[in-house]
């Protein structure tokens, strides 16, 4: 009885063992592939007309229409317009400018105008009556 007992304690040592690799796979492989796609296809979604972008061809272009229903983008390539598919996209090399100004828009949180009223320089005529008082004080 107890050579039973032992190889269905292995059984079970076994099973755990495909259970852990199981998960160990899907946190090292699965997880990040994952997130990586989701990264993605946040950046498909907020491509704009005239971005630069490289294909997984590695052709650069500039963005020039994107058609969200047919999920295809048409690229700019030196005056010559070709159509891919959207998955197509590898990288944005440069946003637009329309891209630029709305992020730059958001992150400014003080105007220029407080910034200039904020520093005051001292005259020259303001520097030589500073400079005459220190000669009295020293002459004393």
């Amino acid at each position: 009885m107890n050579v039973l007992a032992g190889a269905n304690a292995g059984s079970y040592s076994s099973m755990l063992l495909i259970v852990v690799m199981i998960v160990a796979m899907y946190f090292l492989m699965i997880r990040p592939q994952r997130k990586q796609q989701k990264k993605h296809q946040d950046t498909l979604s907020q491509l704009k007309k005239g971005d630069h972008v490289v294909t997984i061809g590695r052709l650069h272009g500039v963005i020039d229409e994107i058609n969200n229903e047919a999920k295809t983008v048409t690229l700019d390539c030196d005056g010559i317009y070709l159509v891919f598919d959207l998955n197509a996209i590898g990288s944005v090399t440069q946003r637009s400018a329309a891209s630029e100004v709305t992020a730059a828009a958001s992150t400014e949180t003080k105007p220029a105008e407080d910034d200039k009223a904020d520093t005051t320089e001292a005259t020259p005529s303001d520097a030589a009556t500073d400079d005459s008082k220190d000669d009295t004080k020293a002459d004393k």
